[in-house]
């Protein structure tokens, strides 16, 4: 988490800049937003089932600058390449500097015909560990966007809705204290997507 936020700094991802993500439920998401986080980036996600057209009409309101994707992923038995999708989706986004390539499905797929794509490997390897600077979490204002969803598009173009920081805190506090009655030590769990709210309210 820590070589990924310095990543996304070197980058030149700053406070309010938007992190988006075509991510499976997979450790690289947690990674990845709490890296975005904890530099005071806004996340946004969706899934990789999703096609290129439902992706964009997402992401396009938010003009992100850097994009994390994988080149496909497995459900139900099946594989499913999405690499085409994804070399869509970057030129629907002209406001992405730099593409995050996760080989997902396949451990040599290439990012052919992706703008400015780097592996995820080189990030989170590149260096060694004494070089990489201590994970630290920027202070923010109460107010400040944590991250977008959106509603479900039923009614026409998806509309993003931003939560804050200090919102989502209180949030998790209500629901999983006094609607769930969840105390230390309990488990909670929700099979989601990084489609699906809850895949932000299980963080």
């Amino acid at each position: 988490t820590a070589a990924f936020a310095a990543f996304l700094t070197d980058s030149g991802v700053r406070q309010g800049d938007l992190v988006a993500a075509f991510l499976p439920n997979s450790p690289h998401a947690i990674v990845a937003v709490l890296a975005a986080l904890s530099i005071g980036a806004v996340w946004s996600s969706c899934s990789p089932d999703f096609g290129a057209a439902s992706v964009a009409d997402r992401f396009v309101q938010i003009k992100p600058k850097v994009l994390i994707a994988v080149d496909g992923y497995g459900y139900g038995g099946k594989q499913f390449d999405k690499r085409d999708t994804l070399r869509e989706l970057c030129r629907l986004l002209p406001s992405v500097e730099r593409v995050v390539f996760i080989p997902y499905l396949d451990a040599q797929a290439q990012p052919d015909g992706i703008p400015n794509a780097v592996f995820w490997d080189e990030i989170v390897n590149v260096r060694p560990a004494s070089e990489i600077p201590e994970l630290s979490f920027a202070p923010l204002p109460f107010a400040h966007p944590i991250w977008i969803l959106y509603s479900s598009g039923t009614t026409g173009v998806p509309k993003a809705i931003t939560h804050s920081h200090g919102g989502n805190l209180l949030e998790h506090l209500k629901y999983l204290h006094f609607h769930n009655d969840i105390r230390p030590g309990e488990r909670f769990f929700w099979y989601s997507t990084t489609g699906w709210m809850m895949w932000n309210f299980t963080l």
